[in-house]
């Protein structure tokens, strides 16, 4: 599932994106499914840290969408998801991470 920018796209836009992907495999979620193939990678401004697109491969990534167009949406920056609380255990969690590794500080990785 592709929501917004992909890597490529944001760099033939002229975009300087940060790009972090947290994997299904370190996912409490993912693991309880025994389906920890797939990630979630988000793209975001380097300037100011606005997200400009998710991507996420793996079973139940439908489930993000949301997520995904309401932090575009409302551009949202990584701090913002980051700092968002997310439940656990919840392939949803995997939005939190992948923003929180995109600033250098996944918990679960």
């Amino acid at each position: 599932m592709v929501a917004g920018l992909a890597p490529a796209d944001a760099a033939k836009a002229g975009l300087d994106c940060i790009t972090a992907q947290f994997p299904f495999a370190a996912n409490g979620r993912a693991m309880t499914l025994e389906s920890t193939d797939g990630f979630v990678r988000v793209v975001a401004r380097r300037d100011n840290h606005r997200i400009v697109g998710w991507q996420a491969v793996g079973a139940g990534v439908s489930e993000l969408s949301t997520a995904f167009s309401h932090s575009l949406e409302m551009g949202a920056t990584l701090e913002d998801v980051a700092g968002t609380i997310h439940a656990h255990p919840t392939l949803g969690e995997a939005v939190q991470e992948a923003a929180m590794r995109a600033l250098g500080h996944a918990l679960h990785i």
